[in-house]
């Protein structure tokens, strides 16, 4: 199987946006709200200027275009820093702490979310009823509740939602997904999801002021009222309140690329199980956890380590290589995808993909394989040309909610002493359980609050 070059990729997803979005129309008439003329920059807010949001505004501005009018931080320092970084233009950003601020702007065609998880869908909803597009990095929740939300904003406001899973924009990925629609891998009945690292646990520390220039309250948003601490400040990936722990952080990605390309959306059930074996300390979410989602004639494990330091995410190296695979057997982001007529091993972010037959004389046997680079490029073109064209983009908001369902209903079963909890797909609901349906949506803190007529 030949691998599609990026610029044959490129070219294609001019004509046929991606093939899999291609004619979903989200207007009428795409000129009458918002599509930005193909001669003019679009104008783009960063809401968040951390390390993620450094490099999406590295990548945007590389375009050419595209342009930044606002970057967004509670913290004034960082909103600075960032600004600056990208101010090698004719009208330089302006840094602001409160994003609220600037939403009535109409010179902003769309922002770029890039905060702490409890803020993503808060931010991306009050951004669509603005008439804002929104690039909101993964997950795309805090909790099951707010996704249908999110949903319901971009479909009532007409905006274009992408999702920061870059996978789906993959040339390489697209093969994958082709070959297993062929049916070349046979009938598929298991696959298991790994994501596995090493990320130490922390200390509690005590309350202090917060440092200057950052604004506590809206950073804290929508969680409860707390004084600032550095251990909620630095460590918020692994507190509910804030996150879901690196299920929610790091193994989105592969929980996404997974079901996208297995095509299947709401599981029958979840159980999860698991704990924080490894060290003691302040994090709530665990070092070690199993889940197990069943659908009909087919089972999805997942299995998270943060204890694990020799295991591999996929290297820099191996993401711009074409001719390079993961050592797989300790790539800590692998999918194993187990059909009757072989076995797909998939790596997120530039890692490729190959299928093994029965090995020979104990050594490996590929019948097929495809391979690509990280895929942040194509995602950023995907939905630049989703904004002109208001067609949906590859990873949009609904399946971005989808996914992050998978994770919920997880974090729930885990939270419960491993419930298993049963699924009804019309409602997205968790069906004869009062317990955990207390867990479906948080408690939203005014004035940071998703209403629930978007």
């Amino acid at each position: 199987m030949r691998t599609i070059s990026r610029r044959e990729f490129l070219d294609q997803s001019k004509q046929a946006g991606l093939g899999l979005a291609a004619g979903v129309t989200i207007l009428g008439n795409p000129q009458s709200v918002g599509a930005a003329p193909a001669n003019e920059k679009i104008v783009l807010a960063a809401i968040g200027a951390g390390g993620r949001a450094t490099a999406l505004a590295g990548g945007f501005m590389e375009r050419g275009d595209c342009q930044y009018a606002f970057i967004c931080d509670p913290d004034t320092g960082r909103a600075a820093a960032l600004a600056k970084s990208v101010a090698g233009t004719s009208k330089p950003p302006k840094a602001v702490q409160d994003f609220r601020t600037i939403l009535d702007e109409k010179s902003v065609d769309a922002v770029i979310v890039a905060t702490p998880d409890h803020w993503h869908a808060p931010a991306a909803v009050f951004a669509c009823r603005a008439g804002k597009d929104v690039y909101v990095e993964k997950p795309a929740t805090h909790s099951c509740w707010e996704g249908r939300k999110m949903v319901e904003a971009a479909r009532k406001y007409k905006r274009i939602v992408q999702v920061g899973t870059q996978n789906r924009s993959a040339p390489y990925n697209i093969e994958a997904k082709a070959y297993l629609a062929s049916g070349k891998l046979g009938k598929i009945h298991f696959c298991r999801i790994y994501n596995q690292k090493e990320w130490a646990n922390f200390k509690q520390q005590p309350d202090r002021d917060p440092p200057k220039g950052l604004n506590w309250d809206l950073w804290n948003g929508p969680a409860p009222e707390a004084h600032y601490n550095p251990t909620l400040h630095g460590g918020w990936h692994h507190l509910w309140r804030y996150s879901g722990g690196d299920i929610a952080n790091d193994a989105s990605h592969q929980i996404d690329l997974a079901r996208w390309l297995l095509g299947v959306d709401y599981p029958k059930s979840v159980y999860s199980t698991g704990g924080r074996f490894h060290e003691a300390g302040a994090a709530e979410t665990p070092d070690t956890q199993v889940a197990l989602y069943d659908f009909d004639g087919l089972l999805v494990s997942f299995d998270l380590t943060l204890y694990t330091p020799y295991m591999l995410k996929i290297s820099p190296q191996i993401r711009e290589s074409l001719t390079e695979y993961p050592y797989w057997p300790q790539c800590a982001t692998r999918i194993e995808i187990y059909g009757s007529d072989g076995l797909m091993i998939v790596g997120r972010h530039g890692g490729g993909w190959q299928v093994f037959d029965r090995p020979k004389r104990e050594l490996p046997v590929v019948k097929a394989q495809g391979n690509g680079k990280f895929p942040d490029p194509e995602h950023k073109e995907n939905f630049v040309r989703s904004i002109r064209a208001r067609t949906l983009p590859s990873a949009d908001v609904e399946e971005g909610h989808r996914t992050a369902l998978w994770i919920h209903y997880a974090n729930i079963s885990y939270r419960l002493g491993g419930q298993k909890l049963a699924i009804d797909a019309k409602t997205e609901q968790i069906v004869g359980n009062p317990e955990a349906m207390k867990l479906f949506k948080r408690e939203y803190r005014p004035p940071y609050v998703i209403p629930e007529e978007v």
